[in-house]
Order: structure tokens, then sequence, then C-alpha cells
């Protein structure tokens, strides 16, 4: 799909050649001495974007239920600069495996069918790596939906490791959504969506999460009874060395003949039973909360 104009305007924080330098220093230098290269640049970024700062202060005094000092901030700084070193280390070829909780019995049988579904990715700890564990190990073709922006390589060069299993449909314009997904979705592949970020959702809904009401996306479930997939949520952590858990929701699915709005009113169940076991990671674990927007 063609970007549009305001695609190069928009970019991940950091210069352009922020994430190849640090994959250069990664390959060049002792972890010893690498380590303390990042928290030093991580402390960088703390202090040269406000705004990311300020929202961090805002989910962290949600999250841990008391005003967060410089220190919490950097270190929720640093736990992003940790999730894309992975990424970047994954990336380049360092072995890492994906394995999926106990319990998750409706995603293992999803895995092991052929069916095509749509899949809900929350930002936290190393769930970008989920579509990475789908094509790459499990041979599944899958379409990510995300925003394109200016410096993005740690994704791209994920999926040229994986080949054209993993695909990204890239959606710059709040108006292209919907017609971007329904042609991943005719493809009968799976497509994966973020749902903590509403920028770049047609359909949004209010739900419980950290004390208050606030917005996520809901397209995922309208796009469900559009198509006839099952949805499934997950987020995805770091369990030991070159291991990472994904957690994965049961799925939800229109029943046969079942009206409109008693499915939606279903799914809303379902997405605030996925957000109460997020919170309930959350609350354990702060820091990986990979979002730096608003609450």
């Amino acid at each position: 799909m063609a970007l549009g104009p305001q695609a190069v305007a928009r970019r991940n924080p950091g210069p352009s050649w922020g994430y190849r330098f640090v994959r250069l220093l990664d390959r060049a230098l002792p972890e010893a001495i690498f380590r303390p290269l990042q928290r030093a640049g991580t402390w960088v970024a703390v202090a040269a974007l406000p705004r990311e700062r300020r929202c961090s202060r805002e989910y962290l005094r949600a999250v841990l239920g008391r005003e967060a000092s410089l220190t919490h901030v950097f270190r929720h700084f640093l736990a992003v600069c940790e999730a894309l070193t992975l990424r970047l280390r994954v990336a380049g070829g360092r072995p890492h495996r994906c394995v999926l909780e106990h319990g998750a019995d409706d995603f293992s049988a999803w895995l092991k069918s052929e069916r095509p579904a749509l899949l809900g990715t929350f930002h936290i700890g190393d769930s970008d790596l989920t579509g990475f564990m789908l094509a790459g190990q499990e041979g599944r073709r899958v379409h990510i939906v995300r925003l394109r922006v200016g410096n993005s390589h740690d994704t791209d060069a994920l999926a040229a490791r994986v080949g054209d299993r993993l695909r990204f449909v890239w959606v710059n314009e709040p108006g292209e959504l919907l017609f971007a997904l329904k042609e991943a979705g005719a493809s009968g592949d799976a497509v994966a969506m973020q749902c903590d970020r509403v920028g770049h959702s047609s359909r949004t809904e209010a739900f419980e999460f950290l004390g208050a009401r606030r917005t996520f996306p809901f397209t995922i479930y309208h796009l469900a009874l559009i198509f006839g997939r099952p949805v499934f949520l997950s987020f995805a952590e770091a369990s030991g060395p070159g291991e990472t858990l994904v957690h994965a929701s049961p799925a939800f699915e229109a029943e046969a003949g079942e009206p409109r709005e008693a499915a939606l009113g279903r799914a809303k169940g379902h997405f605030q039973g996925f957000l109460r076991r997020v919170e309930a990671h959350l609350r354990a674990n702060p820091y990986q909360w990979l979002n730096f927007s608003p609450l």
C-alpha cells in the first residue's frame, strides 16, 4: 500500500541511525560494557523526550498507586531499550524461542489448524516477537497491521528473517484502515492488530483499566463478525535466557444465528476479561507497559 505524506514525518523517538548504531555497539562490545552504555543512553532519552516522560509518569502513577519518581521513569524507559535490543538481536540471528503458556488450549488448537484468525496484541514486554513465533516457528502466514514510521528497522529486519510468511499492512491514514484490513482478511491468513493504541482504530470502546474507564481499539471484534473469524488476544514476556512466554486468551467467536448486538456484548466481556489479566500482570511488572502515550 502506498504511503501518504504523513508517513515521512512519523517516526519512533531518536535519530534515524539510532537502531543501527545500537546493533553495531551490541555486536562490537562485550555485555559488561554494552549494558552501562545502554543505561547511559536511557538517561539521555529520559532527558530528551519530555512528552514521553510525562506519559510515563501518568501511567506509573496509575499502576503504582503513588507518584512516580525519576528513577521509576528511568526503569520504564530502560524496559523499552531492553525490549528493542532483544528484537534487534533476534533479527540479527540470535537463537530465540517463544513458548505458549499452559492452559491456552484454544490458541494451541488454532496453531495446529489451518484456520485464519484475528490476533489482538498489546505493547507489553516481548509481545512484538509473537508474530516472529507464528511465522518463524509455527510456519503460519501472518499479516501485521502497523503504522509505518521512518525508523522501524527492528520490525523490518524481523520480517526479513522469516521471509514472506510475515507481512506488514502499513496503515498511515485513518480512512485506509478498514480497507487495508479487509484486503488482508480476504487472503485467508492470520491478521494481527494492536489493541492498546486508539490512534488508527475505526471503532473504540471504554473498559475498566488501572482504576478508570479508558478507551481501547475494538475494531478487531467488528471484523470478526464480518469475516466469521475467531479472535485471540495475547501478550508476551521474557521467561528465561533465549525464551519468551506467550499469554493468550480463549477464542472469541460469534455463534451461528447470534444477533450482532448480543455478539458484540459478549465481545466486550471477552476483551474486559483479558484486560484484567493484562492489568494484573502490569501491577506485578509495572515497567513492561511499552506505551508512551496518554492513558
